[in-house]
């Protein structure tokens, strides 16, 4: 099943027309040098979309007036064919694109060639530069930005991919370098696309703006009106909005999502009513033993029922009142006992000289007790 695709959108062909008036004012004024005829500056579109697109998408376009002229440089990257050198394998990729009828003659680079040739900075750096557009075999396509370098990221010059093995290579090849290609991530919600250069003339830009609108508001896998905001600018230039989206589409979904019982306040309704529920099933299962025995009571003769229900039902396990514990007196903290200072005596000191030895039998003198009169 095909996603869906977005609404159609209608440009407002005066906006558009004064718009690129203007940019080409603008451009022909702020250069020095006589560029306005030269295909050094890009006219871009740029899109702001409702929504984070919520996977990644890559739009090809075919323009009525191509961005690149017959004299343009394209290179082309293909993969090593077995049992052949990298001369060999150049040569067999000419051969085939020459028989299929393509028009521009690429320069056909092997992955070998590539991996050894093209392996220092600047011989990538010569490389940028020397190419207005890169192709590549979609076999390889994977295995390039470990081999190019940042720098075709950064110039907005990484290469497309090319089916080789198809019967309509050379139609192919052709819608690639003369259109263009949007890449939508899923990492933002602005987008943006060349579509034409400043060696164009106004009708020639218009019609290539609206020809790139109307194929991506057909081939974007969003639904509804998925573009937001439409601006015209340069890479040295101001946006300038040529479209801007009402907020219609906005109440259509609203009603549709209230219809289906989908809007955010119906769904934490829902929610708290399930937890509710969960809770009140818990507590039935959990029912006290006395209600339990009130219902098996039976009423004794002479009483009613409700007398019955009244009365409390004995404990099987009698509690026990609490009693107090005592507190214990904790003693207070002794701290430790010093050690009694040793006695003269009990040392062993040598006597100094001159000095007479104290006998074993020396000891504390007792008072003699004075007989009474």
């Amino acid at each position: 099943m095909e996603p869906p695709a977005g609404e159609k959108i209608n440009l407002d062909s005066f906006q558009v027309k004064k718009a690129v008036q203007a940019l080409q004012a603008y451009l022909k004024s702020t250069s020095t040098k006589n560029v306005f005829m030269d295909e050094s500056q890009q006219i871009c579109l740029l899109l702001t979309l409702w929504k984070v697109p919520a996977q990644d998408q890559n739009i090809r376009i075919p323009l009525p007036y191509g961005l690149h002229t017959d004299s343009a440089e394209v290179c082309l990257f293909t993969r090593d064919e077995p049992n052949m050198s990298a001369e060999q394998t150049e040569r067999f990729y000419k051969k085939l694109l020459t028989e299929r009828g393509l028009k521009h003659s690429p320069k056909v680079i092997p992955f070998k060639a590539l991996k050894t040739e093209y392996k220092p900075f600047e011989a990538k750096r010569r490389l940028l530069g020397n190419f207005d557009l890169f192709l590549a075999d979609a076999r390889i396509l994977r295995r390039l930005p470990s081999h190019i370098g940042k720098h075709f990221y950064e110039r907005k010059k990484v290469p497309l991919s090319v089916d080789l093995e198809s019967k309509h290579i050379a139609r192919d090849m052709e819608r690639l370098i003369q259109g263009t290609t949007l890449k939508v991530t899923k990492k933002g919600s602005c987008c943006m696309v060349r579509v034409a250069h400043t060696g164009m003339t106004t009708d020639e830009v218009i019609e290539n703006i609206v020809t790139t609108v109307n194929t991506i508001s057909s081939k974007m896998h969003m639904k509804g009106k998925c573009i937001k905001v439409i601006h015209l600018k340069s890479h040295t230039s101001v946006a300038l909005p040529i479209y801007t989206s009402d907020l219609s589409h906005l109440t259509l979904l609203e009603e549709e999502l209230q219809k289906s019982g989908l809007t955010k306040g119906t769904q934490e309704i829902k929610k708290t009513h399930k937890k509710k529920a969960g809770l009140k099933r818990k507590s039935m299962e959990k029912t006290p033993l006395k209600m339990k025995k009130k219902k098996n009571v039976k009423a004794e003769p002479g009483k009613k029922a409700d007398d019955v229900e009244d009365e409390e039902i004995p404990q099987l396990v009698p509690i026990e009142t609490p009693v107090k514990k005592i507190k214990m007196e904790t003693p207070a903290k002794a701290g430790p006992k010093k050690a009694p200072k040793p006695t003269a005596g009990k040392r062993n000191m040598k006597p100094r000289p001159g000095q007479r030895k104290p006998g074993k039998k020396a000891g504390k003198q007792t008072k003699k007790k004075v007989p009474s009169v």
